[in-house]
C-alpha cells in the first residue's frame, strides 16, 4: 500500500467485495451523488470492509472525505472506519489528528447514521478530547439532529474506560428525556459502563430518573444490576406510566 493512498484506490478493492447481483450498482453510484437515494446498501460484509480500512489507514483527509460524500453506506462505513483505524496510530502526527477530528465534526453530515457514528466516533472525537475541553459535546448533545446526539454521548466510552465518568453524568441529564430511540439506547449503554466503575453513582442517577425516562434507556442502564434493583427500577417506570 503507498505512503498516500486515494479515495479511487479504495472504491477498486471495495468493488470486489460487493456481491455480484449489486455489482452494477456499487460501480454506478460509488462516487456518485445523484439526488435521489443517498444511502445505498451494497451487501458488502462489514469484516470486509472494516479489514480494507485497515489496509487504507494512510488515507489522507482529503480522500476521505471524498469517500464520506458516497451516496452508498458501505463506502462511508469504510471512510469512517479508516479514521478510527489511523488516528491513534503511534505515527500519526498531532496534526494529522486535528485533521481527523476536524474532518469528523465537519461531516458529521454524512456520518448520519446510528452504526456510522459507533464506527469510530469514540476513537476520534473521544480520542481528541481526552486531554482537552469537552464544550463541543454539549453543543452536539444539544443539535437538532439524533446522529450528533447520540456522537457526544457516544465520544464518551473513552473517558468512561479511563474512570472519567462526570461528563458522560453531565451529559446523560441532558439526553436522559430524549424522543430519538438511537439516542436512549446510546444514554443506556454509557450508564450501564459507568456502574462498572462507580456503582453507587449509578444507582443515585437512576434513583432520580427511572420513573420517568425512556424504558428502554433505563433497561439497558440496569443490565448488570441484581435481579432485585432490576425489579425495583423497572417498577417505579411502571408505576409512573400506571399513574400518567
Amino acid at each position: 500500500m503507498p505512503d498516500e493512498p486515494t479515495a479511487d484506490e479504495f472504491v477498486a478493492r471495495f468493488l470486489t467485495l460487493v456481491p455480484e447481483e449489486h455489482r452494477e450498482l456499487a460501480e454506478s453510484n460509488a462516487l456518485v451523488r445523484r439526488g435521489e437515494d443517498d444511502d445505498i446498501r451494497a451487501g458488502a460484509r462489514m469484516g470486509k470492509i472494516f479489514a480494507l480500512a485497515k489496509e487504507f489507514a494512510l488515507l489522507p483527509p482529503a480522500e476521505i472525505e471524498r469517500l464520506l460524500e458516497s451516496p452508498l453506506h458501505d463506502i462511508r462505513v469504510g471512510a469512517v472506519s479508516v479514521m478510527g483505524h489511523q488516528y491513534p496510530r503511534k505515527r500519526t502526527t498531532e496534526e494529522r489528528r486535528t485533521e481527523l477530528y476536524d474532518l469528523y465534526l465537519r461531516r458529521t453530515d454524512r456520518i448520519n447514521t446510528w452504526d456510522l457514528v459507533d464506527v469510530s466516533g469514540h476513537k476520534v472525537v473521544g480520542n481528541h478530547l481526552l486531554a482537552r475541553p469537552r464544550d463541543v459535546l454539549y453543543e452536539l448533545a444539544k443539535s437538532d439532529h439524533f446522529y450528533e446526539r447520540r456522537l457526544a454521548m457516544f465520544a464518551t466510552v473513552m473517558f468512561v474506560g479511563r474512570g472519567d465518568l462526570d461528563d458522560t453524568y453531565r451529559l446523560a441529564e441532558i439526553l436522559v428525556d430524549d424522543p430519538e430511540h438511537f439516542v436512549n439506547t446510546v444514554v443506556g449503554t454509557l450508564l450501564r459502563e459507568t456502574g462498572k466503575h462507580d456503582r453507587p453513582r449509578l444507582v443515585a442517577f437512576l434513583d432520580r430518573h427511572a420513573a420517568t425516562m425512556p424504558r428502554i434507556t433505563l433497561r439497558f442502564a440496569i443490565e448488570h444490576m441484581d435481579a432485585a434493583q432490576r425489579k425495583d427500577l423497572m417498577g417505579r417506570a411502571k408505576q409512573a406510566k400506571t399513574a400518567g
